[in-house]
């Protein structure tokens, strides 16, 4: 039987983009050749698709750099390491090389790629793709919206405040409301891109302006105390919904912001603490009572059906002393080597080349249109 070929598409015009090839080099590399022939297909910040020739080995960190798809005229240059290189073409309509493959593979985080976009496009391509629908992927990109979709569903938030744009900050009332620390982010964004962390309202309205560089709706959420936990959840190719085992991420103590005048404790888990400075610590499976893991899992799976998700998502977590509360949900989480949806999956019995196949099993099962 001939291979399944799958489009990995990675880059993109986001703030993530740089992430998303770090995604695809390790996706391409787990990919069973056996099963399936990879076309990478990377885009540009400038939004030129280019049908990609690459060393996969360049798709990675080299030392604190991330890659990125920066080249121009026939040749692609990956960022992180200047003395790897490849061939692509531009592609004046993507079209005609997605309508060769059997499935789409868009490892896009962020912005034009996780938020719907790329989805509604090959939707009316009639291509099938890896991951959550249109109103999924557009649902949990905004955070002001997955968290109304929770708690209609009766799942447990946290306080928010959106200031949308020609708002300005953040009225007393609400400060009150919120109390502090806050936490200012970019409405729909993610890797932790423009979030700053604010102990005193004095810093407020810069946080603001930090997030509006990346987005003009920005949410201010209240602080939550309680143990970061994170949970994926799979969709099988016979429909089957189950969630994995899950993961807590440990900060180091000297990381809190003395300056910000905090006691010793967690810090925020930014960019470069996820990405670049290996700093963290990781338990996964998580350390906690089975009745409490138990719930958390149930509680992704419901998540999951809120958004109306399909193929894979993954949930984070607040596990306070009143219970586990949601923190957000990611409909194309990260894959890179580090990235906790692969490793939780690992630990449940599914391995990465395993969990990729189920992936791609699943959308071509669900296909496209209305399902």
């Amino acid at each position: 039987m001939s291979r399944i070929r799958v489009a990995v598409v990675f880059g993109g015009r986001s703030n993530e983009h740089t992430v998303s090839c770090v995604s695809a080099g390790a996706v391409l590399r787990n990919l069973d050749p056996q099963r399936f022939e990879a076309v990478p297909i990377g885009i540009t910040p400038a939004g030129t698709w280019m049908l990609a020739d690459i060393d996969i080995a360049a798709l990675a960190r080299h030392d604190r750099t991330l890659p990125s798809v920066t080249g121009g005229g026939t040749e692609l240059v990956l960022a992180a390491d200047p003395s790897r290189a490849g061939t692509l073409v531009a592609l004046d309509e993507p079209r005609s090389v997605l309508e060769t493959v059997d499935v789409v593979f868009p490892v896009l985080h962020g912005a034009f790629g996780e938020d719907g976009t790329v989805q509604g496009m090959l939707e009316l391509a009639g291509i099938p793709y890896v991951g959550p629908g249109v109103l999924a992927s557009a649902a949990g990109m905004d955070k002001e919206f997955t968290k109304k979709l929770l708690a209609a569903d009766g799942l447990p938030i946290g306080v928010q405040v959106v200031l949308r744009p020609g708002t300005g900050t953040v009225t007393p009332e609400d400060r009150q409301r919120l109390g502090l620390p806050v936490f200012v982010k970019p409405a729909r964004g993610g890797s932790s891109i423009g979030i700053t962390k604010v102990t005193d309202w004095a810093g407020l309205d810069a946080a603001i302006a930090t997030a509006r560089e990346h987005d003009p709706k920005v949410i201010v959420e209240a602080g939550i105390v309680g143990r970061e936990v994170e949970c994926g959840v799979l969709e099988f190719p016979d429909g089957r919904v189950e969630a994995s085992v899950l993961a807590e991420i440990r900060m180091p103590e000297d990381l809190a912001d003395a300056d910000a005048g905090e006691e010793p404790g967690p810090a925020f888990y930014d960019f470069d603490t996820k990405y670049l400075d290996d700093v963290c610590e990781f338990d996964v499976p998580a350390k906690l009572d089975d009745e409490i893991a138990d719930e958390v899992r149930a509680m992704a799976v419901r998540a999951f059906r809120a958004l109306d998700c399909q193929g894979l998502a993954r949930v984070d977590f607040f596990v306070t002393d009143d219970g586990p509360v949601i923190n957000e949900i990611n409909t194309m989480p990260g894959f890179t080597p580090i990235s906790m949806y692969p490793r939780m999956w690992q630990e449940s019995g599914v391995g990465y080349a395993e969990l990729l196949t189920h992936l791609v099993d699943t959308a071509l099962a669900r296909g496209t249109g209305l399902r």
